[in-house]
């Protein structure tokens, strides 16, 4: 594999704001005085990124059981930060780790000696002041040295089993130069990694890891330990000598520092690559409990025999600890993601529709639990024992079954509820809103037809558009057309409702001018059934463009809209879904108004926190209202400037809609993207009017919960709508005590309405393990889950929150959590090495990967709204989603084989892995990076762009000319293949 890497913007590329890439972050975490950078430090999450804060170096492995590395690479997570009046902050000079020092214990009493802590924090702190590389020393300390993000690791070289970081070759500084000017890191940038650790790469080397000593490239790996010395370059910033109470060969003149050599960090890559290599492509039976599954980036079929697929559920650790104790001390955060509506390859089978008739699905009397394969039937089958709560209750006459030899029931495997993990119910009239069967839902589409929107042609895209899309609306598997009604709102600062009734000859427009009382002026007519009333439809949406043609209302409303939407389905007594397409900021005389509030003074101060809030108390009780008719909303908006999308985007996030950004949007070179988005939007599958209640067996409880959701009550969890795309977080604490025997169960339900009209139920459930040993915690963990746990509490704590204490609380549990594995379950080794579990050895690079996401690190190029609209994207997403959108795939392309299928193998995200004369691609689910490097291949240049040179390439285009050539077909099948599957098209940037 080759061994560049790479960055969003090379050191003579220019740098863009508010890509969707995490864009740059300089210097020192949470410090304001921290903020100049070089320039081509724009790097997206990197592999060795923000917590591999001072040392994480090569893995340490736990000793294993069989399945561990191999089956789960790595995964970790801490408390919540909505516990977040975290730890004082820490101070920038030696970080000292306040919350864990005995006299401020009351939060985590904690484990592990203060020192160690101290120690491991110290190392955390120091790698990540540094991991931006940059000349700057915070005021008052002596001067910077040059970066090494992760330091001098230097410790006695032990027995042979422990890998020793050897310190490398020594750099020096460079004189400023006009690429890495005065102020920028000490490091020529071509060496930057996005791990934050330096070191030139020869430009093509080739390379392949070797393995460390004793390791053998299977799933369980020996112990390895890294070695880690006392003296980390960050320190080195702020105290010549190391840092304070460091060796005494330290205390002397600084000294010249040595490098870490990045190959020597545990590589995602790797981590992925070996998990691939050992379980892809295989069949994943779920009939264990608490087994580890493949990690999200292996492909293989998953068979239900018990356990729900991990497509459905995943965990922040498969074995949690017997007591709440425990739990405190290794501080590991319990949870799980749940996404109810997973999309479920052609290959693994639906689930099942289970009917018991009028009297609906059995449940146990006192928890409510579903009958599910974790009761146990007693007394020859007349009785069963609920799995959740040990209650004993009488099965139903109509659902009686004898037991055979084993106590199971005869028909056990005929029974979807008794043997399978996954499975539905239909949902009798209790289920229902006022015991009546739903109506079929509703789609209303409202488009803004301001100034802007009608001269740059967007109205006309959108309206071409639908005529096409209105053909695929969703249908349940056995109809043949959809159930679902649509109607057609316009608006800019009033609103417009369409009579589209199929026996009208041509549309009737009635438009609503009081905005601060919205009443749907006509019923019968709005919402129609697209096949009768297609002629009358498509009359409609060719002359929506013409009839506001000469219109120069450049002002419009928002909420009222939304409103007026949610009005028309509860007047229709049916849920559904508004498709907003808008693009300004709502200036006009209504509820909503808003004004422009973007200040870049707030950024890193504690009023910072106010630009992710709402400006004003209108839109969230109107998304209570929305979630209450069961209106979904989903947003497309098309910004050329400052909109609040805090605000706007309120009312989506909380309806399980999905917000969609294109900035100054161009008809002829973004409609692509958007198109896809509105397809995607408008085919996938989807419940409405949906409550989710996830109960757990004795001895825990789940008590927090992240999402597009709404909760009125701590524990229903409610949703105007829920996708395929959409996953919520749950937190679980401990009560009492658990048992090894019983391990920890989980059943999630979701009650529902199809596309349809059928009231439904879903039931997901999973068993894990449960354990009195911190190893087998730690063996079980999975990194991508606590990692997506971990974005999601510190995006909820924004809100509240200065990002300086939510960066420190991060980086304190991470120490904490590696702290603890280290004193309690590793084999004794000098304090100079760190020690990584094996299912966690990448944690510290993702943990990075997140610290240096824009939401959490602003800097002043990175648009306010940009910073909004991500945090909200992230609240919703799956495990596979945040794992690539925190650590982004970078694949070379100059090394293409034109006559292979498969993908060219990925590379770490590190720039230092570029080279010049290659070309790159760089994906992160929201955008798509072709990286041309000034010397590549013209011949390439050729192939897929059709012109000469590198000089001549159009860099505006976002779509690759279509060109019959090999180069260019590969490339785009390249580029289909990663897009398959996401949530979002898309968008290319050169």
């Amino acid at each position: 594999m080759s061994q560049q890497g790479y960055v969003a913007t090379p050191p003579y590329s220019q740098s863009q704001p508010g890509i969707g890439l995490s864009p740059p972050h300089y210097g020192h975490y949470g410090d304001p005085s921290h903020t100049g950078s070089p320039p081509g430090m724009m790097k997206p999450a990197g592999p060795l990124g923000a917590a591999a804060p001072g040392g994480m170096l090569p893995q340490g492995h736990p000793p294993h059981g069989p399945h561990q590395f191999g089956q789960n690479g790595a995964h970790a997570q801490g408390p919540p930060l909505q516990r977040f009046p975290g730890p004082p902050p820490v101070n920038s000079a030696a970080p000292s780790y306040a919350p864990y020092s005995p006299s401020t214990q009351s939060s985590y009493p904690s484990p592990v000696s203060t020192s160690s802590v101290a120690q491991l924090g110290t190392q955390l702190s120091a790698m990540h002041v540094d991991s931006y590389g940059s000349g700057m020393a915070p005021p008052g300390q002596g001067p910077p040295g040059p970066p090494s993000a992760a330091a001098a690791f230097q410790g006695p070289s032990r027995s042979p089993q422990p890998t020793i970081l050897q310190p490398g070759s020594q750099v020096l500084p460079p004189p400023p130069t006009a690429l890495n000017g005065p102020g920028a890191s000490p490091l020529p940038p071509s060496t930057h990694r996005q791990d934050g650790l330096p070191g030139p790469a020869p430009p093509n080397a080739q390379y392949q890891p070797p393995p460390l000593p004793g390791q053998t490239l299977g799933p369980g790996y020996p112990l390895q330990q890294a070695n880690y010395g006392p003296q980390m370059a960050g320190a080195q910033l702020s105290y010549p000598g190391g840092f304070p109470g460091g060796p005494a060969q330290m205390a002397g003149p600084p000294q010249p520092q040595k490098k870490l050599d990045p190959d020597s960090i545990p590589s995602p890559i790797q981590v992925i690559e070996n998990d691939r290599a050992t379980r892809g492509g295989q069949v994943y039976t779920t009939n264990t409990r608490g087994q580890i599954p493949p990690l999200v980036t292996t492909d293989c079929t998953i068979q239900d025999q018990g356990n729900a697929s991990p497509r459905y559920i995943r965990c922040t650790t498969y074995c949690f600890p017997c007591t709440s104790d425990m739990a405190k001390q290794a501080q590991i955060p319990l949870a799980a993601i749940i996404k109810p509506f997973a999309t479920i390859p052609s290959n693994e089978t639906p689930l099942y529709l289970v009917n018991h008739g009028e009297t609906g699905p059995v449940r146990c009397n006192r928890c409510k639990a579903y009958m599910c394969p974790f009761m146990q039937f007693i007394e020859g089958g007349r009785r069963y024992q609920c799995g959740f709560c040990s209650c004993v209750n009488d099965v139903p006459p109509f659902y009686f079954q004898h037991l055979d030899h084993i106590g199971r029931r005869l028909d056990h495997y005929e029974k979807p509820e008794l043997s399978l993990g996954s499975y539905e119910y239909v949902a009798t009239l209790d289920y229902c809103r006022k015991n009546k069967p739903p109506n079929p839902p509703a789609f209303i589409f409202m488009i803004d037809v301001s100034y802007s929107n009608i001269k740059n042609g967007l109205v006309k895209l959108i309206c071409e558009e639908l005529k096409t899309v209105l053909e695929k609306l969703p249908k349940e598997g056995q109809e043949e057309t959809s159930s679902l009604r649509v109607g057609f709102i316009t608006y800019n600062k009033v609103l417009h409702f369409f009579n589209v009734k199929s026996t009208l000859a041509r549309p009737q427009m009635m438009v609503v001018t009081d905005v601060s009382e919205v009443f749907v002026p006509l019923l019968d007519g709005f919402l129609v059934s697209y096949q009768e009333s297609q002629s009358v439809i498509h009359n409609l949406l060719d002359q929506i463009p013409e009839m506001f043609a000469d219109s120069n209302e450049n002002e419009t409303v928002f909420a009222p809209v939304i409103q007026a939407g949610m009005e028309a389905l509860k007047a229709a007594d049916c849920p559904g879904k508004l498709f907003i397409f808008h693009s300004s900021l709502p200036t006009a005389e209504a509820p909503g108004k808003l004004k422009n509030r973007d200040d870049k003074k707030l950024i890193n101060t504690d009023k910072e926190k106010i630009l992710f809030q709402p400006q004003t108390n209108v839109y969230d009780p109107l998304a209570k209202d929305c979630v209450a008719h069961g209106c979904c909303v989903t947003l497309f908006l098309f910004p050329s400037q400052y909109v609040d999308v805090a605000s706007l985007g309120l009312v989506p996030q909380l309806t399980g809609g999905t917000l969609y950004k294109y900035n100054n949007f161009q008809v002829h070179l973004d409609s692509q993207q958007f198109l896809n988005d509105l397809r995607n939007d408008i085919e996938k599958k989807i419940g409405f009017d949906a409550i989710m209640r996830v109960r757990t067996s004795t001895g825990f409880r789940a008590t927090d919960f992240f999402g597009g959701i709404y909760m009125n009550n701590t524990t229903d969890v409610e949703m105007a709508a829920i996708d395929c795309d959409k996953a919520v977080t749950v937190e679980f604490k401990h009560d009492d005590k658990l048992s090894e025997d019983s391990g920890a169960l989980i059943q999630c339900a979701v009650l529902y309405t199809t596309v349809s009209g059928q009231r439904r139920l879903r039931i997901h459930n999973l068993g894990l393990n449960c354990s009195s040993q911190l190893a087998d915690l730690y063996k079980s963990c999975e990194t991508d889950a606590l990692i997506n746990f971990f974005a999601k509490s510190a995006f909820k704590a924004v809100l509240h929150q200065p990002l300086k204490v939510i960066r420190e609380i991060l980086v304190n549990q991470t120490a904490h959590m590696l702290a603890c594995y280290r004193k309690n379950c590793a084999s004794p080794s000098a304090a100079s090495q760190l020690i990584l579990p094996d299912s966690m050895k990448v944690l510290p690079v993702y943990m990075n990967c997140l610290l240096k996401n824009c939401v959490l690190l602003s800097r002043p190029e990175i648009s306010t709204d940009e910073r909004a609209y991500q945090r909200q994207l992230v609240m919703t997403m799956g495990v596979a989603d945040s794992q690539l959108f925190f650590y982004p795939q970078l694949r070379p392309i100059h090394t293409l084989d034109v006559k292979s299928t498969t993908l060219p193998a990925a590379i770490r995200c590190s720039e230092s892995r570029l080279s010049e004369e290659g070309i790159f691609l760089l994906a992160n689910g929201l955008n798509m990076f072709l990286w041309l490097g000034v010397s590549s291949p013209p011949e390439l240049i050729q192939g897929i762009f059709n012109v000469p040179s590198f000089a001549h390439v159009n860099t505006d285009i976002t779509l690759l000319p279509e060109l019959g050539n090999p180069y260019s077909q590969t490339l785009r099948m390249i580029m289909g293949i990663i897009q398959q599957k996401r949530p979002y098209s898309m968008k290319g940037i050169i």
